[in-house]
């Protein structure tokens, strides 16, 4: 089976965007913290979303409560980031 519906879920602000071909669809929310996480994923498996990636502000804790919201469902990545872009990362996502 080939890779056709992906779903990103990015901590920002609350956004929905969709994008892609007739061969590929990606749709992006946007989420105000990672703690709506787990019911935007289980939307988004609920809509045939195949594989769901983080972004870096998702912490261990958060990814392993997407993963059992979706009940381990679809495969589920996190983008992360290498030591010297960690402070950077961390300015930018947590500091206030």
């Amino acid at each position: 089976m080939a890779l056709t519906k992906f779903g990103f879920i990015v901590v920002g602000d609350d956004f929905v965007q969709h994008q892609g071909t007739e061969r590929f669809s990606m749709k992006v929310v946007g989420v105000k913290n990672a703690s709506q996480g787990p019911a935007v994923a289980q939307e988004m498996v609920a809509e045939g979303i195949q594989l769901i990636e983080l972004c870096s502000g998702f912490s261990p804790v958060w990814t392993g409560k997407v993963l059992e919201a979706i009940n381990y469902a679809v495969p589920v990545g996190v983008v992360t980031y290498g030591p010297p872009s960690i402070d950077g990362v961390y300015r930018l996502l947590y500091a206030k």
